[in-house]
């Protein structure tokens, strides 16, 4: 059986949009050709076609191929991780979140104040603190860490948070800012911003030689799993045989904070030096009065014959360190 052979003006046809009337005309002559021009004319749309006014530039068209060529928004997969802290939540955006160009590992806000306050102010933390419920934000390296109050859930929390940083970091929008007033001390402290000085772990040629030990391990064996958790430690002095430590992020609110001081940390460092008596946790100063209001109010309800349900506050408790 002869096979039908287009001709070439069908060919051209076949390779435009819209075929003219002459060219159909010569196809037409042909059964087979006839049919396959059929097929053509009925399938449909694989591809876009611009307008004038939707078209983009050449040059557009030729950054967009250029290999490496910067790219105005990006993709990103933001993971979430629970913390110990039922109120604390990570939130790991695989990308870089502290400038490299700081000495400190981590930076918290835990007012909106804090996040206007240099060194180290920050937009995105103003924000995440204005969204209903949240009481801090944590930055470490490269993860950030929510604390929302234990009246509000999580179902509201976290859509909004996931939007905010999601935005940050596909818009390349700067998480932190290096403030040029960063030189003035206890600026960021007093707005309630920590981690704005240096790393309190950083080696000293001042430190003596268990201090230097303290450091060296808490540095590498207790950090880590405190950062695993989404927190971190702050080491604020070594008097009398007791190592002073503040812990930050999710660990700062956490039921589990003192059993984590008393068995694990004080645990290790005992073992490993024996200079070393004990762990004391240390409270900032809004932090030792806010307790001492909650343990007067509780007092007051248990005068009052009312039933107080347990707590992380006041002796006897979780947080409560002798």
């Amino acid at each position: 059986m002869a096979s039908a052979t287009l001709p070439r003006s069908a060919l051209r046809v076949l390779s435009r949009t819209r075929p003219s009337a002459s060219a159909v005309a010569t196809i037409s002559k042909s059964p087979a050709a006839s049919k396959s021009l059929v097929r053509y004319l009925h399938q449909p749309a694989t591809k876009t076609w611009w307008t004038a006014s939707s078209r983009p530039a050449v040059s557009a068209l030729r950054q967009t191929s250029t290999p490496g060529a910067p790219t105005s928004r990006r993709t990103i997969f933001i993971q979430t991780e629970p913390t110990p802290n039922a109120d604390a939540l990570k939130f790991n955006p695989h990308h870089r979140v502290l400038p490299e160009n700081i000495s400190t590992p981590y930076l918290e806000y835990l007012s909106p104040r804090s996040t206007l306050a240099p060194p180290y102010p920050s937009p995105l933390a103003a924000q995440l603190l204005a969204v209903d419920g949240v009481t801090a934000v944590f930055f470490g390296a490269d993860y950030i860490t929510v604390t929302k109050d234990p009246g509000t859930p999580w179902a509201h929390v976290k859509p909004e948070v996931f939007s905010l940083i999601t935005e940050f970091v596909t818009s390349g929008r700067e998480i932190v800012t290096a403030s040029a007033a960063g030189s003035s001390e206890g600026t960021g402290e007093e707005a309630g911003q920590g981690g704005g000085q240096r790393d309190s772990l950083e080696y000293d040629e001042n430190d003596s030689e268990v201090v230097s030990m303290i450091k060296e391990l808490l540095e590498t064996r207790i950090r880590p799993a405190i950062q695993e958790d989404g927190g971190d430690i702050e080491f604020r002095g070594f008097h009398d045989g007791q190592v002073l430590l503040k812990l930050r992020g999710a660990c700062r609110t956490c039921d589990s904070s003192t059993v984590t001081l008393k068995n694990g940390i004080e645990s290790m460092l005992m073992h490993y030096i024996d200079e070393v008596t004990g762990v004391q946790q240390v409270l900032d100063q809004e932090e030792e009065v806010a307790l001492r209001e909650f343990a007067a109010f509780e007092e007051k309800l248990r005068r009052q014959g009312k039933e107080v349900p347990a707590t992380t506050v006041g002796k006897g408790s979780l947080d409560f360190v002798e």
